[in-house]
């Protein structure tokens, strides 16, 4: 019954200040609304595990050693993450450390259902995947381990739940149907369970397809039927699951021996010779093969977002710290004001306790209305951020919505900073002087109070040092990596994307398509010229092997991995790489003619020492082999960046896109005459004129793929300045506080001061120096600590230091200016004070 009559108390109280419940109530919701949306990223990136049966005995397989002959296709992750076919199916049929083993790749496809052509996304599976996952069928079946057996001989597909529904309307029907892939008839027998998407978090398939049917599913290197034979190909991820009661430890070493065994077979299978021990010891000797945690699945761009996200929850944390202050400080003045309630309540005898609910269902009912604000505010923030981070993609790594953990977390977090600003105001009443207290006006209160509230604002001011530290930073970062010099002209470019191949045509006929394409779009009004290749530039891509060169001082190892794109005739000149010795291709450089490479200045110095003697030589053109010197150097250009903006550049050797089997994925690069964004229009229709069945993608400008590349950076960066410019905000606030309430508790002594002679100029320039004061122990207190915490963000700067003096010298201005600004208002009260006024009596 109490606390019902407190509960409708603090209500009233709280109607009876709309002023104070609102500015607490929107500080609140700032801060938890923050961290609620950087959470639900945190969460699902990695905390959540996969929404399958006992996702903690799952995990992934990692080979280790620093050498390799033959191909590899990574899709991010870490190479040691990937394996050959061959390798896995070993592992999984002669180990007794797992209860079984799963392999998995992903694939771009056409899929054609009713007469409607649309591009997808694809997950090649081995048969056991759905079973040893525990994943349920919401219709139809899933795959078996017998159907995964014999090559080409099972042209059945399963789809996802939210392609089903979103792409093919919930068809029940569609079980039992036939639908094309890439061109090939497959039927539909299930639909997977809603909610799972993939073994691999960030994956989103629309179809699950199995490994036999690789070479109708993933056709793109004209060599998938080899490369489930192939020991030297690299290209798939194997997850595996722990026999109940067994460790990652006890598995590590229950399979070490087989590892060892299966590494000196490929060894012997690759046809490496006893005596090149270097290779022998890496390979096979010192390789281990590790077993790490899988329960949130293995990802190919987890550790893209993993430490932006840590860096961005830390300073959402920071503001619901400096939102909690601010509260509790208002609480603070609130209290002093009600002092002399407070001492009637204590004498007409309502106990502590009574006293102190009485706060903290106030603070409770601040909070809850702050709680339910953020989550209005929340889903906004949270599809803002997702939009940025997905991009272009339809369905992308991260989720919009709010779930129960989400809300869970929502709730922890309003219960713990309640609890936190309640108590504030509760400690002054400890040792609450009743005699003082009831003598007392209304708003006034103890110099203590005075003395608290201004070490909270120094600690807001510190805090917002802190994060403006961050966001400095961060604005530098971002500025340093958008003057790059990547290498090629990046303006005035056109890029886009298309597959031949998803759309029907045989890989003998695209060469001779490529080249119609590229002299169609070159007369096109505004274009300049067109190039063609294989390997998207700046767009995260790895499409390479290891190499060896003939000629004196080449070095002995061959296990140096290099970029191997093709690329048109026009390419050099298009993208404007300057030619520093030899030759570019020529027309003449066909798949009748010996086949040759241009490598790029790394790949020069290198191999061969320098760039004049490099051309001329050979390149082995089977996964390193030195017996297989075929590919002659013909010249060398200038470095460029390849794979992202901040990457260092990678050693390359390109090959005539004419010399190619040809290739599924192709990228044109055109460089126009015209501003590039107005001639987005026209290529697109030159390209429906051309073919309308060929779907372009990724249709821009290279500005906005360079701004693509940099969307992490640039999000940590604008986030960053967000949370500085509100920590700024709400500390501004809380330097006016604590200055109009230090005015309003000095006003006697302001009046004695001007009967005495003293000029309201002295006055004002006394409030001042006190909030300089206050911003000069905030400073004092954030700068050390910022440079100290941005130290743990150093590989997420770029150009710029932790202790950058530039951007500790605007922080500390900035700080001073906003305190000098909420200073004013209050100074010129205290300066307008008239003496007369000032003594009167009370």
């Amino acid at each position: 019954m109490n606390v019902l009559q407190d509960l409708r108390f603090a209500l009233r109280q709280l109607r009876r200040a709309p002023g104070f419940a609102v500015t607490a109530v929107l500080t609140l919701a700032l801060g938890i609304g923050a961290n609620t949306a950087i959470f639900s990223l945190l969460d699902q990136a990695l905390l959540r595990s996969l929404p399958v049966r006992d996702p903690k005995s799952l995990v992934v397989l990692k080979g280790t050693g620093d050498v390799w002959e033959g191909h590899t296709s990574t899709h991010g992750g870490g190479v040691e993450a990937y394996f050959s076919y061959p390798m896995y199916k070993d592992l999984r049929d002669h180990n007794q450390a797992f209860e079984g083993m799963i392999a998995t790749a992903p694939a771009d496809i056409g899929f054609v259902y009713r007469n409607a052509p649309q591009s997808a996304r694809a997950e090649i599976v081995s048969g056991n995947y759905f079973t040893l996952l525990g994943v349920k069928p919401a219709l139809g079946r899933l795959f078996t381990q017998a159907e995964d057996q014999q090559k080409d001989a099972n042209p059945i597909a399963v789809l996802s739940f939210d392609f089903w529904r979103d792409h093919l309307g919930a068809d029940p029907a569609i079980v039992g149907t036939t639908v094309a892939i890439n061109g090939h008839p497959f039927q539909i027998v299930g639909v997977a369970a809603q909610g799972f998407r993939s073994a691999i978090w960030g994956e989103i398939p629309g179809v699950f397809a199995p490994m036999s049917m690789l070479g109708q599913v993933l056709p793109s290197k004209g060599k998938s039927d080899k490369r489930l034979i192939d020991h030297t190909d690299r290209w798939m991820n194997i997850l595996a699951r722990l026999k109940p009661g067994e460790n990652r430890t006890e598995a590590e070493a229950a399979i070490a021996p087989l590892w060892h065994a299966l590494r000196a077979d490929e060894l012997r299978a690759l046809g490496k010779p006893a005596n090149d021990k270097h290779f022998v010891a890496e390979f096979s000797t010192h390789s281990r093969l590790l077993v790490v945690p899988g329960a949130r699945g293995f990802s190919y761009n987890r550790s893209l977002y993993q430490q932006p996200l840590l860096i961005v929850t830390a300073m959402a944390a920071l503001i619901l710290l400096i939102a909690a202050i601010n509260v509790a400080s208002l609480l603070l003045v609130r209290a002093a004001g009600r002092m002399h309630e407070f001492s009637l309540r204590y004498a007409l005898g309502a106990g502590g306790t009574r006293i102190l609910l009485q706060l903290v269902l106030e603070g409770l009912l601040i909070g809850m209305a702050g709680s339910v604000a953020a989550m209005l505010l929340a889903p906004v923030v949270l599809r803002t951020l997702v939009q940025r981070l997905n991009g272009d993609q339809a369905y992308g790594s991260f989720a919009s919505s709010i779930d129960s953990r989400v809300l869970l977390f929502n709730f922890a977090i309003t219960l713990g900073v309640t609890l936190l600003f309640s108590l504030a105001p509760a400690l002054q009443l400890r040792r609450l002087d009743l005699n003082r207290a009831t003598r007392q006006q209304s708003g006034t209160g103890s110099g203590a109070v005075l003395t608290f509230r201004r070490v909270i604002v120094s600690l807001q001011i510190g805090l917002s040092v802190i994060l403006l530290i961050g966001a400095g930073l961060f604005v530098r970062t971002m500025q340093n990596l958008r003057r790059v010099n990547v290498g090629f002209n990046t303006s005035y470019l056109v890029t886009f994307a298309i597959s031949p191949k998803l759309s029907g045509y045989q890989p003998v006929v695209v060469p001779a398509m490529t080249k119609r394409i590229a002299n169609m779009l070159a007369v096109v009004p505004g274009v300049q010229s067109v190039a063609v290749t294989d390997d998207a530039e700046l767009a995260g891509d790895h499409q390479g092997g290891n190499v060896s060169v003939s000629g004196p001082n080449a070095p002995s190892e061959d296990d140096f991995d290099v970029e191997e794109p093709f690329v048109s005739q026009k390419y050099f000149a298009t993208m404007q790489v300057p030619l520093l010795a030899g030759r570019v291709f020529l027309d003449s450089d066909g798949p009748d003619h010996p086949p040759v490479a241009i490598v790029n200045e790394s790949f020069a110095k290198h191999f061969c020492g320098s760039v004049q003697g490099c051309v001329g030589r050979f390149i082995s053109n089977a996964g390193g082999k030195k017996s297989n010197l075929d590919l002659q150097i013909v010249g060398v250009v200038r470095d460029a960046k390849h794979g992202h903006v901040r990457d260092a550049v990678s050693a390359t050797s390109f090959r005539p896109l004419t010399q190619s089997d040809g290739r599924s994925n192709l990228f044109f690069y055109l460089r126009t005459a015209t501003p590039p964004a107005q001639m987005l229009p026209t290529i697109r229709r030159a390209m429906q004129q051309f073919d309308s069945t060929l779907a372009l993608t990724a249709l821009r400008t290279m500005d906005q793929q360079i701004e693509d590349d940099l969307a992490n950076e640039r999000l940590v960066s604008l986030l960053a300045v967000a949370f500085g410019m509100l920590a700024t905000l709400l500390a501004g606030v809380g330097i006016y506080g604590v200055l109009a309430y230090s005015t309003a508790q000095r006003t006697r002594e302001m009046g004695i001061r001007i009967a005495l002679g003293s000029s309201r100029a002295v006055i004002a320039r006394i409030i001042l120096a006190d909030v300089l004061r206050l911003a000069f122990f905030g400073a004092l207190i954030g700068a050390p600590a910022g440079i100290v915490l941005t130290r743990f963000a150093r590989s997420q700067l770029f150009g710029v230091s932790a202790n950058d003096p530039l951007t500790l010298v605007s922080v500390v201005l900035l700080i001073a200016m906003v305190a000098v600004l909420a200073a004013v208002i209050p100074a010129r009260r205290a300066a307008s004070v008239e003496p007369s006024i000032a003594l009167r009596s009370e």
